[in-house]
């Protein structure tokens, strides 16, 4: 049997300032040696993050992104790694990047349309930045992350995928528990490290759902 499984997410995801590949990258690494030892299921990993991308960037783009890939042979998951960048505080408009409602509506806009092409969708939520740095953001001086913004996206998150029984992998305090700052390279996004210990977490949740 052949399996897709498609991410959907940001800079994180995507895998940025990791040498080998942030944690999807990995995923698919490990799932390629599985296939190998065992001659087993094939899965086949398409990271579609891209750097900066919130949650209705993603929405704008999931079914064209999805739809040239799908293929009613193979069993599809689609993972959905965002919350981080949608909690951001801009300054110049008082306001979060993407508003706290619109993010929620957002969300479950998103579970819509990938009910539509899989039974199995995930979502990941985000890590915890180290706030001394990115308030503000030192790339982006208009923006901010904040400890009460982050939590509050992240609940509604974990709020979300509980009514409507799609998985969620929380990430912010597993992060707080392995001393978050040293797993960080700049603040926000993870190290190597960081990214490890994200790809263990998102890989033991697949196996422990038996999607993987």
């Amino acid at each position: 049997m052949s399996v897709n499984i498609c991410v959907f997410g940001d800079s994180i995801a995507f895998g940025k300032y990791d040498p080998c590949g942030g944690w999807a990258a990995r995923l698919a690494e490990f799932l390629e040696a599985r296939c190998l030892a065992k001659k087993g299921d094939e899965f086949f990993v398409y990271n579609l993050s891209i750097s900066g991308n919130h949650t209705g960037d993603i929405l704008a783009r999931f079914e064209t992104e999805l739809k040239p890939r799908f293929s009613e042979k193979r069993e599809w998951v689609v993972v959905f790694a965002v919350g981080l960048n949608d909690s951001a505080v801009v300054h110049s408009k008082n306001d979060n990047w993407v508003g706290f409602g619109e993010f929620q509506e957002n969300i479950k806009k998103l579970i819509g349309l990938a009910d539509g092409f899989s039974d199995k969708i995930v979502f990941v939520g985000p890590t915890s930045p180290d706030y001394q740095i990115v308030d503000p953001m030192p790339w982006d001086l208009d923006k901010s992350y904040r400890e009460a913004e982050v939590k509050k996206y992240d609940a509604a998150l974990r709020d979300i995928c509980q009514k409507y029984e799609v998985g969620y992998i929380p990430l912010y305090e597993k992060f707080i528990a392995n001393d978050h700052k040293k797993l960080l390279h700049d603040g926000a996004h993870p190290n190597s490290a960081g990214h490890q210990l994200i790809f263990e977490t998102v890989r033991d949740h697949l196996l422990e759902q038996k999607i993987i």
